[in-house]
């Protein structure tokens, strides 16, 4: 399966394509790439929310990892910006999830090979006023995730934005 492009219109649409992957998600690793301020955090809030977590969702910014625990799975909400070394997060024991653990990790480009392997990669980037974002499986099992997605070949989470005919 290739990747799948959305357009984020705004937060309501971040939201919903949180709830979105929420519903289709199990045990496993999504990566979440994209500038400062892009949305990555925003979309695992919403995801976590989705699978059933109903306190707050801190950012693990300044703390490098943060657990919840839902009705479906374990979730392990990485932020890894501030990771200098791979030594960092085997202290952390990013390598040591259960079995029933999503993890959901930031800046993933900073692990080099301490992930394990990556299900479903996430690319956001800022588009004029909203957001681009592209879904890329990495396993059997992201692809399956992807496919599961209600209206996967053309998921609109908000108008199109000018350019949109350009890049199809």
């Amino acid at each position: 399966m290739s990747s799948l492009r959305v357009y984020l219109a705004d937060a309501a649409a971040t939201q919903q394509l949180g709830q979105r992957l929420a519903n289709v998600v199990g045990p496993g690793c999504i990566a979440l790439s994209g500038e400062l301020g892009a949305g990555k955090t925003e979309l695992a809030r919403a995801m976590i929310h989705g699978l059933g977590y109903q306190g707050r969702v801190k950012s693990p910014t300044y703390t490098m990892v943060e657990p919840y625990e839902t009705p479906r799975l374990l979730i392990s909400h990485w932020d890894l910006y501030r990771i200098a070394a791979n030594d960092e997060l085997q202290a952390l024991g990013i390598r040591e999830q259960s079995p029933n653990t999503l993890m959901l990790v930031e800046w993933p480009e900073r692990a080099s090979d301490a992930l394990p392997p990556v299900d479903l990669s996430i690319r956001i980037e800022h588009q004029g006023d909203g957001r681009s974002v592209v879904l890329t499986p990495g396993t059997s099992t992201g692809e399956q995730w992807v496919a599961g997605l209600p209206g996967s070949t053309e998921m609109p989470l908000g108008p199109r934005p000018p350019d949109a005919n350009k890049t199809r």
